[in-house]
């Protein structure tokens, strides 16, 4: 039998729910002084950076591949970072239900920058502002290699080697 009292307990439980929810579907967000600092560090991993945005093609289109090479290399000091151009006011509306229905298991951060001006040669002066784009660090270099097309998983392995080589 439904009472006041019951119906009050189902309320407050489907509003728990409702909270864990939205709270696990949250990203990090960043400036770009924070996503320099997280990407540029002293250890021994490689960091691949990617840029993207949702409502770019060619970024959607190579997400699976940044994504499987992030799960077959988690093993190793290799860190994939995707990192969002979208805006931060689309985050619930356009960014989480994109994340959630490709399921990507990579770490993804959104940019909370708007001015390319003021950040774009912060990541690489190489950089139109043009994406997909990936930045590969290692060993706090400013940039090892900047790459400013789509990419695929053999291109991305190779890259690696090639950082891991010198």
């Amino acid at each position: 039998m439904l009472t006041k009292k019951n119906i009050r307990k189902i309320y407050v439980l489907a509003l728990c729910v409702l909270s864990v929810g939205l709270y696990a579907q949250t990203i990090p967000v960043y400036k770009i002084n924070n996503l320099l600092q997280r990407i540029h560090n002293t250890s021994d991993t490689i960091y691949v950076v990617n840029f993207w945005a949702t409502w770019c093609k060619p970024c959607v289109m190579e997400l699976p591949e940044f994504d499987r090479f992030s799960q077959e290399y988690s093993q190793e000091k290799i860190k994939v970072l995707l990192v969002s151009m979208d805006f931060k006011e689309d985050m619930t509306k356009k960014l989480l239900p994109f994340l959630e229905k490709h399921s990507l298991k990579a770490e993804v951060v959104l940019l909370d920058e708007i001015d390319g001006n003021v950040f774009i040669n912060k990541i690489s002066e190489q950089w139109s502002g043009a994406i997909p784009a990936t930045l590969f660090t290692y060993k706090n270099k400013l940039q090892t290699q900047f790459v400013e097309k789509k990419l695929n998983y053999n291109q991305l392995l190779e890259t690696v080697n090639e950082i891991r080589a010198k």
